[in-house]
């Protein structure tokens, strides 16, 4: 780590740093497009699942996970070893994910409805592990308003990164004429898997951890109610449930949408889904600039509101035109690589305001509420647009020809919906009121708060005081 920060006292994360604690991320990245775009359709269409059975399934078992979260993040912030407080639990959970994600994308033959529930439960555990380990532990390690929009950024930047590499996968398996009996889906599993377990440990071994140690007290029903209740949290909470619900929607017909509607081939699509995720890589860097001018509610906000009036315009782009399309995909994904990068910054924040007023460190159970809510939004996402698929007469089977009404109707179920959540979720943040000259007040605070304690070396009482800072090495 390189020297202290002059105006914060704590340690600023290197480049290099930076990018191997970022690491992890690049098979969360990889699977949010395998696992929302793909996955879901080679179950339904290749396997032959069915449509509404595969959609319910993915709901379901997203929904029936969200319960563990909080006890997860809660767990996370009562923990104290001699690691460290989250380095422990992404370590256990990268294992637990990697036998999943390969179960679930190298699947045998006559795969049923248990199997796939089964390891779709499996699979969610080990990604709140590890997602929700990271996050805490970055916003620990990045302790200043606009430190927190760098390290965030890294790890969107690295997500993207991990995304593209899927997304190139089947276009070079098919380009290059490579045997694969699964479309290109089981070799996305075997890059997610072995991106998991090099990723995690190169971030354990090679990042600090920085430590607020006190003693947690029961959690108790009040204590989620007194974080939700917050104004700050309660539109970040609901703001990441529509910016998830959106694009997570979009995902999950984007094939369908493109290959049906739009006149583009399969391989055709996966590029302008390459160009959408590849797009991020500029996107992340500058609306992360933008947000150290704008603040990060006030990005967000001009992102959201670009990103659906794209939307709105996307009819009029002339149909199986690459140019026209690859244009349209790199301005949405550039606009919406700011959704998981400023809301989980602004989270942070908030876990900050929670320590200065409580002198509890919640930033854990926090984590665990934005979680919660992407999976509630992911579960519909694929849940509700597939059953409304089955609805409308859509046949998702592979070779199907489908009515010029239910492709119509497919169009309608794609844009509709993402187009109302989108703006939905950026104008979440009108009136919020904890931005960098308030976040700059409550750091100013605590770093005096916390230098006192350190000075005086007492023991203190922490149910009325802040947090003694520890390092555990890496």
């Amino acid at each position: 780590m390189t020297a202290a920060d002059e105006s914060s006292g704590y340690p600023r994360l290197s480049l290099s740093n930076l990018i191997a604690f970022s690491t992890p991320n690049l098979c969360i990245g990889a699977l949010a497009v395998a696992l929302g775009v793909y996955l879901p359709r080679y179950y339904a269409g290749h396997i032959g699942l069915g449509l509404g059975a595969v959609g319910l399934a993915f709901m379901a078992v997203r929904l029936i996970d969200t319960f563990f979260d909080p006890w997860i993040g809660v767990a996370m912030d009562k923990t104290r070893t001699r690691y460290g407080r989250y380095r422990p639990w992404m370590m256990v959970g990268a294992p637990i994910l990697m036998v999943a994600v390969y179960m679930l994308f190298e699947p045998s033959a006559g795969v049923s409805y248990p199997y796939l529930i089964g390891w779709l439960f499996v699979y969610y555990i080990g990604t709140s592990l590890i997602t929700l380990s990271h996050s805490s532990w970055a916003s620990v390690i990045a302790a200043k308003y606009h430190e927190r929009s760098r390290v965030f950024g890294m790890i969107q930047l690295l997500g993207i990164i991990g995304a593209a590499i899927v997304i190139l996968l089947p276009i070079l398996i098919a380009k290059l004429k490579l045997p694969s009996a699964s479309q290109g889906v089981g070799e996305m599993g075997l890059f997610v898997v072995a991106g998991a377990g090099l990723g995690v440990l190169w971030a354990t071994v090679q990042t600090p951890e920085r430590l607020t140690t006190h003693v947690s007290p029961t959690i108790r029903l009040r204590d989620y109610w007194q974080m939700i209740s917050r104004p700050d949290m309660r539109r970040i909470i609901l703001a990441d449930f529509c910016l998830a619900l959106g694009p997570g929607w979009m995902a999950a017909l984007y094939l369908f949408y493109f290959h049906d509607a739009r006149g583009f081939t399969i391989a055709n699509a996966s590029i302008l889904l390459g160009i959408y995720i590849i797009a991020g890589i500029l996107g992340a860097p500058t609306l992360t600039y933008a947000a150290r001018r704008l603040g990060k509610h006030k990005t967000l906000m001009i992102a959201s509101t670009g990103y659906s009036l794209g939307l709105a315009a996307m009819i009029f782009l002339p149909r199986a035109n690459l140019l026209f399309g690859g244009i349209f995909m790199f301005i949405m994904g550039f606009l919406a690589s700011s959704f998981p990068l400023l809301d989980r910054a602004m989270v942070a924040d908030v876990g900050d305001a929670v320590r200065l007023e409580q002198g509890q460190h919640r930033i854990g159970l926090l984590y665990a509420m934005i979680t919660t809510s992407q999976k509630v939004a992911t579960a519909l996402a694929i849940g509700l647009s597939y059953s409304v698929l089955g609805w409308i007469g859509y046949d998702a089977r592979e070779g199907a020809i489908n009515t010029p009404a239910a492709i119509h109707g497919m169009e309608l179920v794609y844009l509709i919906g993402p187009i109302v959540f989108v703006m939905l979720g950026g104008a979440c943040f009108i009136g919020y009121k904890l931005n960098a000259t308030r976040h700059g007040e409550i750091r100013d605070a605590l770093d005096a708060r916390d230098g006192a304690m350190t000075a005086a070396g007492k023991s203190i009482d922490l149910s009325s005081a802040g947090a003694i800072i520890e390092t555990f090495p890496a």
